[in-house]
């Protein structure tokens, strides 16, 4: 299981500049993404907030706009 969900939609250009962030930070492989446009609950959660990415052991969340930094400070909350 990994750690992180990174809840997006396609042909968000905000999801892929958040995702170049991830990718940035190697979280990668601790991350996996969700397409919000397959749940009901995740689009009525989520539609107007994405990109969101959750820690799926605290449930804390951040989401966008973030930077590196934010998203460092992010990570390192356990």
């Amino acid at each position: 299981m990994t750690k992180y969900a990174f809840y997006t939609t396609e042909g968000c250009h905000l999801c892929e500049q958040a995702w170049e962030l991830v990718t940035a930070q190697h979280l990668v492989s601790d991350m996996t993404q969700i397409e919000i446009i397959h749940d009901e609950a995740d689009i009525a959660r989520y539609g107007i907030r994405i990109p969101v990415i959750k820690n799926k052991v605290t449930d804390k969340e951040i989401g966008w706009p973030f930077d590196t930094e934010q998203l460092a400070d992010f990570i390192a909350q356990d």
